[in-house]
């Protein structure tokens, strides 16, 4: 899901990746990066530096003119989350009933995990083999733990250096809601210009995802808490240092997340379920050197584009219910984060009536329904049409598919033995008619191929055939590539952090175990 935020922030962002098995060293250097070991960079436990590379090298790249997918890109747009005015409304009209909101910046959180990428938008051609992914290709969060406490001092507790730091909000009254303390343990910790001290800034440019990410900070010192009072038994006593017993507890739990949660509510069940069975069939891991493919990283994985709302039911100062102030808009989400260019005086650390109600995005309180994500389809919502400095996400997307090079949607399906959409069910809907009218009904860019099918394939609650085969093999191959991983290093295990005795774990499951689901209650 390549994530909004990135996008949304900056349009000089770039792209990276180098051949499969070409055993070169390069020194990348420029775009504001050092060398790969600096701290923005930070390695994993087992993995080199990512690569980029095709997972379908022998398709034709389809390059349609620019004016044709400016015209395609705007006619992308989800025009019933706002009123005649152009003000949020709340209402279920769009709403994916099967996945509440948390996901959406889940899944920008596991692509911080996985990809850095930082080539520009160019109007010629880009070689993914050329490009370099300044971020390991594995899920072992080097997002969250950098290169550890020794490389990475500035992410731990000084003289407790098994935990990681955390930030207090703001101590000035907040504006929202004056009644509610202030310096809270409920922020990322940041430095004296309000930068957050994290093992990957972009994880504090929007507030869900950064809450996300205290979250995870959070579960990680709860399970060094259990090691340490022998609540949470210890496998590898000898072996391991309770920190790096605690972080592989943390990375395997993550992981099952990804396999067994994340993944079952977005994709297809009977792609999901083949690759798992059967293995993978397209995507490659040459000489147990794993790599991004764009065909996911520019194109299938930006489906969560679409399920981004205008505004969010975020707690009860910030929501749609009585009392609540004015709903959190994407627009505040990104005012009240350290990389916000837009920041007022005070808006970090953030203020104590902007801490999350997770119980808003989760299945946690059955007396309270989630806010939703919006359906996975071609519809973006207007904000992030008109992103400053930028214009249309969607625009950009279309264009970063042309000079990657990706082949029409079509010629993939048939290349994994599917049956592509009709043109009729391309042209379907008033986007559908300005595909029609640029002749990319016949020959579909790959990203808006991919929401058409999970709209018509998917009812736009999951992706479709093809979407849901390239997100599986690739997600599921770098867990299979990485030889830290539960389901490379021993599959048949479960979780032991979740409900007594279920063997299941969810992103619900992980909130409960930090159990700081709604930390300003319900009343004023």
């Amino acid at each position: 899901m390549s994530n909004p935020a990135q996008d949304v922030k900056d349009p000089n962002k770039k792209s990276t990746g180098v051949p499969i098995g070409n055993n070169e060293k390069r020194i990348i250097r420029g775009h504001g990066f050092g060398t790969r070991t600096e701290e923005y960079q930070p390695l994993g436990q087992f993995a080199q530096t990512g690569k980029f590379g095709r997972m379908f090298p022998l398709l034709k790249s389809l390059v349609p003119p620019a004016p044709s997918l400016e015209a395609l890109g705007a006619a992308m747009i989800d025009t019933a989350t706002v009123d005649e005015a152009g003000r949020p409304v709340d209402h279920p009209d769009g709403d994916n009933p099967t996945l509440p909101a948390a996901y959406t910046y889940f899944g920008q959180f596991l692509d911080h995990d996985i990809t850095l990428d930082t080539t520009s938008l160019q109007e010629i051609l880009v070689d993914p083999l050329a490009v370099m992914n300044f971020r390991t290709p594995m899920l072992d969060l080097d997002s969250l733990y950098g290169s550890g406490p020794v490389a990475n001092p500035f992410l731990y507790q000084r003289g407790n250096n098994d935990r990681f730091l955390i930030g207090t909000t703001s101590s000035l009254a907040p504006g929202g809601d004056p009644s509610v303390p202030v310096s809270l343990p409920h922020d990322l910790p940041r430095n004296s210009e309000g930068f957050a001290l994290i093992g990957d800034p972009r994880n504090d440019e929007n507030l869900a995802v950064a809450q996300l990410h205290l979250t995870f900070l959070k579960f990680h010192n709860k399970v060094v808490e259990g090691l340490l009072n022998k609540t949470i038994p210890r496998e590898s006593p000898l072996r391991k240092s309770t920190f790096e017993e605690a972080r592989d507890l943390v990375i395997w739990h993550y992981q099952w997340i990804v396999l067994h949660d994340f993944l079952p509510r977005i994709l297809d069940p009977a792609q999901l379920n083949d690759v798992l069975v059967n293995g993978r069939r397209f995507y490659n891991v040459n000489n147990g050197q794993p790599f991004i493919p764009v065909e996911f990283s520019v194109a299938a994985y930006r489906f969560g584009h679409s399920m981004v709302r205008e505004a969010y039911n975020y707690n009860r100062v910030f929501g749609f219910g009585p009392g609540s102030v004015t709903p959190a808009t994407l627009g505040l989400l990104f005012q009240f984060s350290g990389l916000s260019t837009r920041n007022p005086q005070g808006a970090v650390p953030i203020p104590s009536d902007w801490i999350i109600d997770w119980r808003r995005f989760l299945e946690i309180d059955p007396q309270i329904q989630p806010e939703f994500s919006r359906g996975i389809n071609p519809q973006i919502i207007p904000q992030l049409h008109d992103i400053p400095g930028l214009g249309s996400l969607a625009v950009r997307n279309l264009k970063r598919g042309s000079s990657m090079g990706l082949p029409p949607g079509q010629s993939i399906a048939r290349f994994m033995g599917f049956t592509p959409l009709s043109p009729d069910q391309i042209a379907t809907g008033a986007d559908g008619a300005v595909a029609k009218a640029h002749d990319l009904h016949l020959e579909t860019p790959l990203w808006y191929y991919i929401l058409k099918e999970a709209e018509i394939q998917g009812s736009s609650t999951r992706l479709g055939e093809v979407g849901s085969r390239i997100v599986a093999e690739v997600l599921i191959g770098l867990l299979e590539a990485d030889s830290s991983s539960f389901l490379a290093r021993k599959p048949e295990w479960v979780p032991t952090l979740g409900p007594a005795g279920s063997g299941i774990f969810t992103l619900a499951d992980l909130v409960k175990f930090v159990d700081e689901i709604n930390p300003i209650g319900d009343i004023a």
